[in-house]
């Protein structure tokens, strides 16, 4: 069946009022002065100043802590004594519905759902060297000429487009899906003990996934630069632990951000067999297996993989409640807080920000089971935190939320987690850095060399 493509300016109830808090930097012309993020904005391109009745404040230097070695636990408590401000439900939402996504209020209206607000905190921060190099990247970070949505040339080591052109739409978009998918989450490297992934069907919470995830950044690797950069931004490692019939299994994806010139690679090794195969359809709109069909490899994180299958806009900025400075997801139990229905909402905290509103539509002639997304991206770390997904009809399917957590160890903020859920079934899967005895008591070391990121080392050391 072909899909239709729907107009650029479909329907959002956000489009009209995405201009809060932005009406500056909407009405400037493209030509990006790296002096602005030193006065103005912030060193990765975010609003310096707070709102105007104080609820969002100025950025003053984020949360930063002295680093932390190795095998030190990088979560921490954060705001435990704070009081909530006040709590949204169906039963009040109209009141706040200025500040929440459609998805959201689907979450509140049809799944039961509440929001615990608390006092906004600006914590996002970046080490020196990354914040040199998103200035340097203000003018040698290039979208593709053959169009945004393939990538980018000359950026490194930051934020490709701290300036957003916001007087072309389509650029504009295509520089905000670059800036997510190359947001500062991992550092140069990463070593996750345990990774959860859990479906609830019915009420009823099953675990999927438990892994090992390690990550090398190498277009954050601080020795490097521009012209050593070879040009996959990531390369991650997974180790399957959990559960058991996936015990030995592996999987190693190399993330480009120029499709023009290099592909996405999937390598996989099933557990047993010992032998690595290219996986090419573990993208786009594929079923993730670990998710049992709720959600597809490009659901994840908001939007994951590629973003060539669709064109991207900017709508605005706008002030909404998301979920930030969520540290205490990774201090809490699975069983706590993968419940029925929804995440533990007295686990969850939502602040009020200033977001970037961004709307993809397939490209004419590519397909792909979700014909338009709308995604609001933190103006400071430029993670999506809120996203819905609608059919060719124009039906909304899917909701996801990635709540933050602060890193100030690193220093930075990244996604805590990831819920994606069915507007159908109301079933909903969750990833998230939550504790799951023992697994993460385990070291849950996968393979020790340190080209475990090289597909002939993953053979060699699989598990028969």
């Amino acid at each position: 069946m072909k899909r239709r493509n729907l107009g650029l300016a479909a329907g959002s109830s956000l489009v009209a009022a995405a201009v809060g808090g932005g009406e500056a930097a909407m009405a400037q012309s493209y030509n990006p002065d790296p002096n602005l993020l030193k006065t103005t904005l912030t060193p990765f391109g975010s609003e310096r100043a707070g709102n105007a009745d104080g609820s969002i404040p100025p950025w003053t230097g984020g949360m930063v802590l002295p680093p932390l070695g190795p095998n030190d636990p990088q979560d921490i408590p954060l705001f435990e004594d704070e009081k909530m401000l006040y709590r949204v439900d169906a039963s009040n939402m109209t009141q706040y519905s200025g500040l929440m996504s459609d998805g959201l209020k689907t979450l509140l209206t049809e799944f039961g759902m509440w929001l615990r607000v608390f006092p906004t905190h600006r914590t996002h921060a970046l080490p020196q060297f990354v914040m040199d190099n998103v200035a340097a990247n203000v003018t040698r970070a290039q979208l593709d000429p053959a169009g945004g949505r393939f990538g980018f040339l000359g950026g490194y080591g930051g934020i490709p487009f701290p300036i957003i052109d916001t007087a072309n739409p389509m650029n504009g978009g295509a520089q905000l899906i670059w800036n997510h998918l190359l947001c500062w989450v991992y550092g140069s490297a990463e070593k996750d003990n345990f990774i959860s992934g859990w479906v609830v069907v019915d009420g009823k919470a099953i675990m999927t996934l438990g892994a090992l995830i390690r990550t090398t950044v190498p277009y954050y690797d601080p020795n490097g630069s521009p012209e050593t950069y070879e040009g996959y931004y990531t390369k991650l490692h997974s180790f399957s632990k959990a559960p058991a019939s996936t015990d030995g299994q592996e999987d190693l994806v190399w993330h480009t951000s120029n499709t023009m010139i290099k592909p996405d690679i999937t390598w996989a090794v099933v557990a047993g067999q010992g032998r690595v195969r290219k996986a090419p359809d573990e993208a786009y709109d594929t079923p993730n297996p670990n998710q049992n069909g709720i959600g597809n490899f490009d659901d994840s994180s908001c939007f994951y993989g590629s973003p060539q299958k669709y064109d991207w806009k900017v709508l605005g900025k706008k002030e909404m409640l998301v979920p930030y400075n969520c540290n205490q997801i990774a201090q809490s139990y699975a069983s706590d807080f993968v419940q029925p229905g929804f995440p533990n909402p007295n686990i969850m905290r939502w602040e009020k920000h200033r977001v970037w509103v961004l709307e993809a539509t397939l490209h004419p002639g590519e397909r792909n089971t979700t014909a338009r997304r709308m995604c609001y991206l933190d103006e400071d770390t430029y993670s999506i935190q809120l996203t819905e997904m609608y059919d060719a009809d124009g039906n909304m399917v899917k909701i996801g939320i990635g709540p933050q957590r602060c890193m100030p160890h690193m220093p930075g903020s990244k996604q805590a987690g990831f819920a994606l859920w069915e507007t159908t079934s109301k079933n909903y899967t969750v990833t998230g850095f939550m504790k799951v005895p023992p697994y993460n008591e385990d070291e849950c070391f996968g393979p020790e060399s340190a080209t475990y990121f090289d597909p002939q080392q993953m053979a060699a050391s699989a598990s028969f």
